[in-house]
């Protein structure tokens, strides 16, 4: 069993060019048609880098605003056809997500944060050269996997962490802002000098 290990998160602006080619539904039945066991497995019902993961087909580099929905309502019908391997929540401080990833996945995962806008989940197959140099812009689906999540307003992304588990478990915690420090901000309300003494 492999020890839980901190994953390091990119923070800042994204390229604009990346997922530049919308993975449209045609195109992704005709690579799976021809794709290997490993696409099979990331992009299988009930992962978190499937098209249909919502039993409806959407772009997985589409940002969609998971935490506006409750998981159980979300996915039912994916939890009870198949063996879902996703769930997110929502508690007091934080959001969090946690999805299994498929095993004999071999390959880096990488979690970065736009702006505080969205959290992007994201890794290239193993051992897969790209014939291009930025893989995220072509067809970006026969090279890697993606899930890109819409963050809530109130999600502090700039103390986002991200784990993972015996190689195959991913936990994201993303804190919330501190309602009584933004409250202070907002109205514009400085502390004295000398409270700081």
């Amino acid at each position: 069993m492999a020890p839980r290990r901190a994953l390091e998160i990119r923070l800042g602006e994204q390229d604009s060019q990346r997922w530049r080619m919308p993975l449209r539904e045609d195109a992704f039945e005709s690579f799976m048609a021809r794709a290997g066991d490993t696409a099979h497995k990331v992009f299988a019902d009930g992962s978190l880098f499937s098209p249909l993961l919502f039993r409806k087909f959407f772009d997985p580099a589409d940002a969609f605003p998971l935490w506006e929905f409750d998981s159980e309502v979300l996915l039912k019908a994916v939890r009870s056809a198949s063996n879902c391997s996703v769930d997110w929540q929502e508690t007091d401080t934080e959001y969090v997500l946690r999805a299994e990833l498929p095993s004999g996945r071999k390959s880096e995962i990488e979690i970065s944060g736009e702006k505080g806008k969205v959290v992007e989940i994201s890794g290239q197959w193993s051992g897969r050269e790209s014939e291009t140099m930025n893989w995220k812009a072509s067809r970006w689906w026969e090279h890697g996997y993606v899930r890109r999540i819409e963050l809530p307003e109130d999600a502090n992304w700039k103390k986002m962490e991200a784990y993972i588990d015996d190689d195959n478990l991913l936990e994201i915690k993303i804190p919330k802002n501190n309602s009584d420090s933004n409250a202070l901000q907002n109205n514009g309300v400085e502390p004295k000098e000398s409270e700081y003494v």
